[in-house]
């Protein structure tokens, strides 16, 4: 049996004229980002005073406007996402997307003109893609970003994992953003699971975000509750695969198994604390009983069910999906900042690990389950214990 989640969301109406704006609404947050397209799949399973919306695509400020327009009033930001189509350069870090002669030729203030017009909670820099060490790219956005010196802006940085690798480029990379007011929002990318492709990524992501004042995490997976663990000023968990992380532009994007068809849609194993197609999972569990989700989307359901994409099993599978980070993301907000968050999430990932081998052995299937390699990363960052409460005695001296 899973373990349940959180309660469904309490949705408190007001107008969005009242939603407050800027760094300070998105603090702590956990947002989910989806494609304009699939909003209604998760907007209403989210919990509204932790979580809240991220739009990506080139629909995403139009999308925005029209969720306004309809009375959402929630926090609500809109990625322009050109890193997914063009990569950053010293001459142009936020690339031209209008004809030349445009009555207004520059692309970052046209863009975050757009997306306040349309009331989102904070802009977000229309940024390309950051390739591997190109620090000329990367130096560039930064002056760009200091000249306008507006903290109320969130500068995207969307960065290839090797930026990751090694502490030359870690620390290329923390100084340059050091340089920036303002929250900086981190997309990592790769193919697949960036954060898996170096032994020292994760190491170096928590590092970035202790020396970097303002860092969030947008577009991931796992690490959004990892990155808030670990002081990220907020954080955005992919609603689907292709929004976990991005890729270099112009690549095919690469699938895995558990990713490699459209027959049914992507679950949430609580228990395991990944991802899988639902034919897989009814697959892995045909000769024993599969768990029984009891989140408050699935109520009482067991994980084997979603094996179809038929109507309505992709929407039941999303709704339980949000159903589950929602839990997740009350259990941290509950737990004390520093240490104490870091070691729920290491506590909870060292036991997602440990319960791998122990499914397997009631499967009788011994690699019916793999660990994914970046949860096994996190089940490794043991922050050390939490520090003891001081006595009565010690708090009055």
């Amino acid at each position: 049996m899973t373990e349940p989640s959180a309660v469904p969301p309490q949705h408190i109406p007001s107008t969005a004229h009242l939603t407050p704006f800027g760094l300070a609404a998105l603090r702590g947050r956990m947002l989910i980002q989806t494609r304009p397209e699939r909003v209604g799949q998760v907007q209403e399973h989210l919990a509204s005073a932790s979580s809240g919306l991220i739009l990506s695509g080139g629909n995403a400020t139009a999308k925005a406007l029209q969720l306004r327009d309809e009375g959402y009033s929630g926090v609500l930001l809109a990625d322009p996402a050109l890193y997914e189509r063009t990569a950053a350069t010293e001459d142009a870090p936020f690339p031209q997307t209008e004809p030349d002669g445009f009555f207004l030729n520059d692309p970052l203030e046209r863009s975050l003109e757009q997306q306040r017009a349309v009331g989102i909670t904070a802009p977000l820099t229309p940024t390309g893609y950051i390739q591997s060490e190109d620090s000329d790219a990367l130096r560039a956005a930064v002056t760009r970003m200091t000249e306008l010196d507006d903290p109320g802006v969130t500068f995207v940085v969307p960065i290839d994992v090797t930026w990751l690798r090694n502490e030359e480029s870690l620390h290329q990379l923390i100084a340059y953003l050091q340089l920036v007011n303002g929250p900086k929002a981190i997309i990592l990318g790769g193919q697949m699971d960036p954060l898996a492709r170096y032994a020292k990524s994760v190491h170096h992501l928590r590092q970035l975000i202790s020396q970097v004042p303002d860092t969030a995490l947008l577009r991931t997976d796992l690490a959004a509750f990892g990155a808030l663990a670990a002081g990220a000023a907020f954080t955005a968990f992919g609603a689907t695969s292709s929004l976990r992380h991005t890729i270099v532009p112009g690549e095919q994007a690469q699938t895995g198994k558990k990713s490699g068809g459209p027959g049914s849609p992507h679950v949430l194993h609580p228990e395991l604390m990944d991802f899988y197609l639902g034919e897989t999972l009814a697959k892995k569990y045909a000769a024993a009983a599969a768990p029984i989700c009891e989140c408050y989307a699935c109520g009482h359901k067991a994980l084997d069910t979603f094996t179809s994409n038929q109507s309505p099993l992709p929407a039941e599978a999303a709704a339980h999906n949000i159903a589950v980070l929602m839990g997740w993301l009350r259990d941290l907000c509950a737990t004390p900042s520093g240490i104490a968050r870091q070691r729920w999430w290491y506590d909870r990932c060292r036991t997602a690990v440990d319960r791998y081998p122990l499914l397997n052995a009631v499967l009788e299937q011994p690699k019916a389950f793999r660990v994914p390699e970046q949860l096994r990363c996190w089940a490794l960052a043991d922050p050390g214990p939490v520090p003891a409460e001081p006595s009565p005695a010690q708090r009055t001296r």
